[in-house]
Protein backbone atom coordinates (compact mmCIF):
# COMPACT_ATOMS: atom_id res chain seq x y z
CA UNK A 1 0.00 0.00 0.00
CA UNK A 2 1.29 3.54 -0.50
CA UNK A 3 0.10 6.34 1.59
CA UNK A 4 0.70 10.14 0.27
CA UNK A 5 0.95 12.57 3.72
CA UNK A 6 0.41 16.23 3.13
CA UNK A 7 1.38 18.59 5.96
CA UNK A 8 2.21 22.30 5.86
CA UNK A 9 3.82 23.15 9.39
CA UNK A 10 5.78 22.26 12.40
CA UNK A 11 2.84 21.00 14.19
CA UNK A 12 1.75 18.47 11.22
CA UNK A 13 4.54 16.75 11.36
CA UNK A 14 4.54 15.87 14.97
CA UNK A 15 0.82 14.53 14.33
CA UNK A 16 2.11 12.51 11.32
CA UNK A 17 4.98 11.45 12.91
CA UNK A 18 2.73 9.36 15.49
CA UNK A 19 0.73 7.68 12.59
CA UNK A 20 4.36 7.26 10.60
CA UNK A 21 5.66 5.53 13.55
CA UNK A 22 2.30 3.22 13.80
CA UNK A 23 2.86 2.57 10.06
CA UNK A 24 6.11 1.25 10.23
CA UNK A 25 5.40 -1.20 13.09
CA UNK A 26 3.03 -2.59 10.93
CA UNK A 27 4.89 -2.91 7.62
CA UNK A 28 3.79 -3.16 4.15
CA UNK A 29 3.36 0.15 3.68
CA UNK A 30 5.56 3.19 1.39
CA UNK A 31 4.93 5.85 2.53
CA UNK A 32 5.39 9.56 0.53
CA UNK A 33 5.24 12.45 2.67
CA UNK A 34 4.70 16.10 0.86
CA UNK A 35 5.60 18.77 2.81
CA UNK A 36 3.75 22.34 1.41
CA UNK A 37 6.19 24.60 3.16
CA UNK A 38 2.85 26.49 4.29
CA UNK A 39 4.75 27.61 7.33
CA UNK A 40 8.23 28.67 7.38
CA UNK A 41 10.14 27.12 10.29
CA UNK A 42 13.47 27.83 10.98
CA UNK A 43 13.57 25.36 13.67
CA UNK A 44 12.58 22.75 11.50
CA UNK A 45 16.52 21.62 10.94
CA UNK A 46 18.08 18.36 10.60
CA UNK A 47 18.19 18.55 14.62
CA UNK A 48 14.61 18.91 14.40
CA UNK A 49 13.95 15.53 12.71
CA UNK A 50 16.20 13.73 14.42
CA UNK A 51 15.37 14.53 18.07
CA UNK A 52 11.60 14.14 16.95
CA UNK A 53 12.27 11.34 15.37
CA UNK A 54 10.45 12.25 12.27
CA UNK A 55 10.62 11.20 8.63
CA UNK A 56 11.87 13.86 6.43
CA UNK A 57 10.06 15.07 3.83
CA UNK A 58 10.18 13.21 0.44
CA UNK A 59 9.27 16.49 -1.27
CA UNK A 60 9.24 20.07 -0.68
CA UNK A 61 7.10 22.45 -2.28
CA UNK A 62 7.93 25.63 -0.37
CA UNK A 63 4.80 27.53 -0.92
CA UNK A 64 4.56 30.16 1.61
CA UNK A 65 4.11 34.30 2.59
CA UNK A 66 1.28 34.11 -0.35
CA UNK A 67 -2.55 35.08 0.18
CA UNK A 68 -4.79 32.07 1.30
CA UNK A 69 -6.18 31.83 -2.00
CA UNK A 70 -2.98 31.90 -4.18
CA UNK A 71 -1.31 29.57 -1.43
CA UNK A 72 -3.95 27.29 -1.88
CA UNK A 73 -4.17 27.52 -6.19
CA UNK A 74 -0.26 27.17 -5.95
CA UNK A 75 -0.30 24.26 -3.24
CA UNK A 76 -3.38 22.32 -5.64
CA UNK A 77 -1.50 22.78 -8.60
CA UNK A 78 1.89 21.01 -7.17
CA UNK A 79 0.43 18.74 -4.85
CA UNK A 80 -2.16 16.90 -8.37
CA UNK A 81 1.62 16.68 -9.92
CA UNK A 82 3.12 14.55 -7.19
CA UNK A 83 -0.28 12.39 -6.68
CA UNK A 84 0.08 11.64 -10.67
CA UNK A 85 3.56 10.92 -10.30
CA UNK A 86 3.36 8.69 -7.00
CA UNK A 87 -0.55 7.59 -8.06
CA UNK A 88 -1.11 6.11 -4.14
CA UNK A 89 -4.04 4.31 -2.73
CA UNK A 90 -4.73 6.59 0.27
CA UNK A 91 -3.70 10.77 0.60
CA UNK A 92 -3.65 11.62 4.03
CA UNK A 93 -3.92 14.94 5.66
CA UNK A 94 -4.14 16.48 9.03
CA UNK A 95 -6.19 18.98 10.66
CA UNK A 96 -7.05 22.67 9.15
CA UNK A 97 -4.64 24.70 7.41
CA UNK A 98 -4.92 25.23 3.39
CA UNK A 99 -1.87 22.67 2.76
CA UNK A 100 -4.91 20.52 4.14
CA UNK A 101 -7.60 21.54 2.17
CA UNK A 102 -5.10 21.84 -1.19
CA UNK A 103 -4.27 18.12 -0.50
CA UNK A 104 -7.72 17.22 0.40
CA UNK A 105 -9.35 18.88 -3.47
CA UNK A 106 -6.46 17.47 -5.48
CA UNK A 107 -7.33 13.60 -3.57
CA UNK A 108 -10.65 14.19 -4.45
CA UNK A 109 -10.25 15.73 -8.23
CA UNK A 110 -7.85 13.05 -8.72
CA UNK A 111 -10.61 10.32 -7.36
CA UNK A 112 -7.69 8.99 -5.00
CA UNK A 113 -9.09 7.61 -1.58
CA UNK A 114 -8.52 10.81 1.23
CA UNK A 115 -8.17 10.08 4.96
CA UNK A 116 -8.81 13.29 7.24
CA UNK A 117 -7.06 13.11 10.64
CA UNK A 118 -8.93 15.13 13.22
CA UNK A 119 -12.18 15.84 11.09
CA UNK A 120 -15.11 16.87 12.69
CA UNK A 121 -13.87 19.55 14.76
CA UNK A 122 -16.14 23.14 14.71
CA UNK A 123 -15.93 26.74 16.40
CA UNK A 124 -18.97 27.57 14.34
CA UNK A 125 -16.96 30.75 13.61
CA UNK A 126 -16.65 30.88 9.84
CA UNK A 127 -14.79 33.86 9.64
CA UNK A 128 -11.71 31.43 10.89
CA UNK A 129 -10.45 30.57 7.29
CA UNK A 130 -8.97 26.79 9.85
CA UNK A 131 -12.98 26.33 9.50
CA UNK A 132 -13.65 27.15 6.09
CA UNK A 133 -10.74 24.62 5.38
CA UNK A 134 -12.03 21.99 8.22
CA UNK A 135 -15.69 21.50 6.61
CA UNK A 136 -14.66 21.62 3.09
CA UNK A 137 -11.99 18.97 3.61
CA UNK A 138 -14.36 16.51 5.68
CA UNK A 139 -16.88 16.84 2.87
CA UNK A 140 -14.70 15.67 0.36
CA UNK A 141 -12.84 12.76 2.71
CA UNK A 142 -13.88 8.91 2.50
CA UNK A 143 -12.47 8.13 5.85
CA UNK A 144 -12.83 10.53 8.72
CA UNK A 145 -11.08 10.45 11.91
CA UNK A 146 -12.41 12.06 14.86
CA UNK A 147 -10.63 12.43 17.73
CA UNK A 148 -13.97 12.78 19.90
CA UNK A 149 -16.76 11.94 20.57
CA UNK A 150 -18.11 15.78 20.12
CA UNK A 151 -16.43 15.54 16.47
CA UNK A 152 -18.56 12.55 15.59
CA UNK A 153 -21.37 14.05 16.77
CA UNK A 154 -20.97 17.45 14.76
CA UNK A 155 -20.62 15.43 11.60
CA UNK A 156 -23.79 13.31 12.20
CA UNK A 157 -25.84 16.93 12.54
CA UNK A 158 -24.39 17.49 9.27
CA UNK A 159 -25.86 14.74 7.36
CA UNK A 160 -22.86 12.68 7.34
CA UNK A 161 -24.93 9.39 8.67
CA UNK A 162 -26.35 9.51 4.86
CA UNK A 163 -23.11 10.06 2.94
CA UNK A 164 -20.86 7.63 1.18
CA UNK A 165 -18.27 8.30 4.20
CA UNK A 166 -16.69 5.88 7.09
CA UNK A 167 -16.81 7.73 10.64
CA UNK A 168 -13.84 6.67 12.93
CA UNK A 169 -13.46 7.57 16.64
CA UNK A 170 -9.79 7.00 16.86
CA UNK A 171 -8.46 9.44 20.05
CA UNK A 172 -6.16 12.57 19.22
CA UNK A 173 -3.07 11.53 17.72
CA UNK A 174 -1.56 14.52 19.80
CA UNK A 175 -2.22 12.46 23.03
CA UNK A 176 -0.18 10.09 21.20
CA UNK A 177 2.88 12.57 20.66
CA UNK A 178 2.03 13.86 24.51
CA UNK A 179 2.91 10.45 25.52
CA UNK A 180 6.23 9.44 23.44
CA UNK A 181 7.81 13.16 24.07
CA UNK A 182 6.87 13.59 27.46
CA UNK A 183 10.65 12.27 28.69
CA UNK A 184 12.07 14.06 26.28
CA UNK A 185 11.08 17.93 28.08
CA UNK A 186 13.81 20.25 29.03
CA UNK A 187 13.79 23.12 30.47
CA UNK A 188 13.98 26.80 28.70
CA UNK A 189 17.66 27.91 28.75
CA UNK A 190 16.51 31.29 30.56
CA UNK A 191 15.59 32.58 33.73
CA UNK A 192 11.96 32.35 34.99
CA UNK A 193 9.79 33.56 37.53
CA UNK A 194 8.18 30.62 39.92
CA UNK A 195 4.58 29.82 40.04
CA UNK A 196 4.26 31.27 37.20
CA UNK A 197 1.15 31.52 33.77
CA UNK A 198 2.17 30.16 30.66
CA UNK A 199 0.57 32.38 27.63
CA UNK A 200 0.47 32.26 24.05
CA UNK A 201 -0.97 34.71 21.77
CA UNK A 202 -0.19 34.45 18.03
CA UNK A 203 -3.97 33.80 16.26
CA UNK A 204 -4.74 36.78 13.75
CA UNK A 205 -8.46 37.69 14.84
CA UNK A 206 -6.57 38.80 18.17
CA UNK A 207 -2.84 39.87 16.67
CA UNK A 208 -4.68 42.03 13.48
CA UNK A 209 -6.82 43.50 15.58
CA UNK A 210 -5.35 46.71 17.59
CA UNK A 211 -8.60 46.79 19.99
CA UNK A 212 -8.57 43.03 20.86
CA UNK A 213 -4.60 42.92 20.77
CA UNK A 214 -4.86 46.04 23.57
CA UNK A 215 -7.31 44.68 25.63
CA UNK A 216 -5.54 41.36 25.75
CA UNK A 217 -2.39 42.39 26.73
CA UNK A 218 -4.04 45.07 29.66
CA UNK A 219 -5.69 42.05 31.28
CA UNK A 220 -1.76 40.51 31.43
CA UNK A 221 -0.08 43.23 32.20
CA UNK A 222 -3.14 43.43 35.22
CA UNK A 223 -2.71 39.59 35.90
CA UNK A 224 1.11 39.80 35.79
CA UNK A 225 1.22 41.96 38.84
CA UNK A 226 0.09 38.93 40.95
CA UNK A 227 0.44 36.24 39.48
CA UNK A 228 3.55 36.39 37.24
CA UNK A 229 2.87 35.13 33.24
CA UNK A 230 5.17 33.93 31.18
CA UNK A 231 5.48 34.17 27.26
CA UNK A 232 7.05 33.16 24.55
CA UNK A 233 6.73 35.88 22.07
CA UNK A 234 6.10 34.47 18.07
CA UNK A 235 7.87 36.85 16.31
CA UNK A 236 5.16 38.23 14.29
CA UNK A 237 3.53 39.14 17.75
CA UNK A 238 6.20 40.89 18.86
CA UNK A 239 6.43 42.96 15.76
CA UNK A 240 3.25 43.99 16.12
CA UNK A 241 3.14 44.92 19.17
CA UNK A 242 6.43 46.87 18.17
CA UNK A 243 4.39 48.68 15.57
CA UNK A 244 1.78 50.05 18.68
CA UNK A 245 4.97 51.14 20.23
CA UNK A 246 4.29 48.71 23.17
CA UNK A 247 6.37 49.35 26.34
CA UNK A 248 8.54 46.35 26.51
CA UNK A 249 11.04 47.80 28.95
CA UNK A 250 8.05 49.21 31.60
CA UNK A 251 6.22 45.49 31.29
CA UNK A 252 5.18 43.46 34.22
CA UNK A 253 5.40 40.14 31.98
CA UNK A 254 7.76 38.15 31.36
CA UNK A 255 9.30 37.49 27.74
CA UNK A 256 11.36 34.89 26.24
CA UNK A 257 12.10 33.83 22.92
CA UNK A 258 10.25 31.11 20.95
CA UNK A 259 11.09 27.69 22.38
CA UNK A 260 11.24 24.35 20.92
CA UNK A 261 8.22 21.43 21.55
CA UNK A 262 10.32 20.08 24.05
CA UNK A 263 10.76 23.02 25.56
CA UNK A 264 6.64 23.60 25.60
CA UNK A 265 6.58 20.38 26.66
CA UNK A 266 8.07 21.27 30.09
CA UNK A 267 6.46 25.11 29.93
CA UNK A 268 3.21 23.81 30.08
CA UNK A 269 3.99 21.04 32.53
CA UNK A 270 5.49 23.32 35.26
CA UNK A 271 3.39 26.32 35.03
CA UNK A 272 0.47 26.99 37.18
CA UNK A 273 -2.06 27.83 34.54
CA UNK A 274 -2.64 28.44 30.72
CA UNK A 275 -3.61 31.16 28.60
CA UNK A 276 -4.07 31.09 24.97
CA UNK A 277 -5.58 31.80 21.84
CA UNK A 278 -4.07 28.50 19.87
CA UNK A 279 -6.01 25.64 19.51
CA UNK A 280 -3.81 22.72 20.23
CA UNK A 281 -2.10 24.49 23.79
CA UNK A 282 -5.31 24.04 24.95
CA UNK A 283 -5.79 20.11 24.28
CA UNK A 284 -2.02 19.84 25.68
CA UNK A 285 -2.69 21.71 28.92
CA UNK A 286 -5.34 19.03 29.39
CA UNK A 287 -2.83 16.04 28.70
CA UNK A 288 -0.67 17.32 31.62
CA UNK A 289 -3.92 18.49 34.18
CA UNK A 290 -3.74 22.24 33.61
CA UNK A 291 -6.40 24.53 33.45
CA UNK A 292 -6.75 27.00 30.50
CA UNK A 293 -8.17 30.58 29.57
CA UNK A 294 -8.88 30.53 26.15
CA UNK A 295 -8.72 33.83 24.74
CA UNK A 296 -10.54 33.05 21.90
CA UNK A 297 -14.71 33.63 21.87
CA UNK A 298 -15.47 30.10 20.66
CA UNK A 299 -13.13 26.42 20.53
CA UNK A 300 -12.99 24.00 18.61
CA UNK A 301 -12.60 21.91 21.74
CA UNK A 302 -15.87 22.41 23.70
CA UNK A 303 -15.67 18.95 25.80
CA UNK A 304 -12.64 21.02 27.80
CA UNK A 305 -15.21 23.60 28.29
CA UNK A 306 -17.99 21.32 29.06
CA UNK A 307 -15.98 19.73 31.50
CA UNK A 308 -14.69 22.55 33.39
CA UNK A 309 -11.17 22.87 32.32
CA UNK A 310 -11.18 25.32 29.76
CA UNK A 311 -13.10 28.28 29.70
CA UNK A 312 -13.27 31.06 26.98
CA UNK A 313 -12.52 34.28 27.77
CA UNK A 314 -12.43 36.06 24.67
CA UNK A 315 -10.46 39.71 24.22
CA UNK A 316 -12.24 41.24 26.84
CA UNK A 317 -9.80 42.21 29.71
CA UNK A 318 -12.33 42.67 32.76
CA UNK A 319 -13.17 38.64 31.44
CA UNK A 320 -9.69 37.52 31.42
CA UNK A 321 -8.84 39.22 34.41
CA UNK A 322 -11.82 37.21 36.37
CA UNK A 323 -11.76 34.20 34.56
CA UNK A 324 -8.22 33.97 35.07
CA UNK A 325 -8.80 34.60 39.00
CA UNK A 326 -11.56 32.09 38.68
CA UNK A 327 -9.42 29.52 37.24
CA UNK A 328 -6.37 29.75 39.84
CA UNK A 329 -9.03 28.64 42.60
CA UNK A 330 -10.88 25.95 40.61
CA UNK A 331 -10.84 22.45 41.69
CA UNK A 332 -10.62 20.75 38.11
CA UNK A 333 -11.05 16.64 37.71
CA UNK A 334 -9.04 15.50 34.60
CA UNK A 335 -9.83 11.81 35.32
CA UNK A 336 -11.59 11.59 32.13
CA UNK A 337 -10.17 10.21 28.98
CA UNK A 338 -11.22 12.47 26.42
CA UNK A 339 -8.89 12.35 23.93
CA UNK A 340 -8.49 8.62 23.75
CA UNK A 341 -5.55 6.05 25.60
CA UNK A 342 -2.63 7.03 23.45
CA UNK A 343 -2.86 4.26 20.86
CA UNK A 344 -4.53 6.86 17.89
CA UNK A 345 -1.98 6.21 15.68
CA UNK A 346 -2.51 2.60 15.76
CA UNK A 347 -5.82 2.76 15.13
CA UNK A 348 -5.59 5.00 11.91
CA UNK A 349 -3.37 2.23 10.33
CA UNK A 350 -5.57 -0.37 11.10
CA UNK A 351 -8.56 1.49 9.72
CA UNK A 352 -6.31 2.55 6.39
CA UNK A 353 -5.14 -1.05 5.78
CA UNK A 354 -8.82 -2.78 6.76
CA UNK A 355 -10.78 -0.10 4.04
Amino acid sequence: MKIVTIVGARPQFVKAAVVSRAMAKVGGIDEVIVHTGQHYDANMSDVFFEEMEIPRPDYNLNINGLSHGAMTGQMLEKIEKVLMDENPDWVLVYGDTDSTLAGALAASKLHIRLAHVEAGLRSFNMQMPEEVNRILTDRVSNLLFCPTQTAIDNLMCEGYGNMPASLVRTGDVMYDAAMFYKAKARKPDTSLPQNYILCTIHRAENTDDTTKLTAIFDALEEISRNNPVVIPLHPRTRAILQKNSYKFAESAITFINPVGYFEMIWLITNARLIMTDSGGLQKEAYFVEKKCVTLREQTEWTELVECGCNVLAGADAKKIISLTDEMLSRTTDFSTALYGDGHSGEYIVQQLMNI
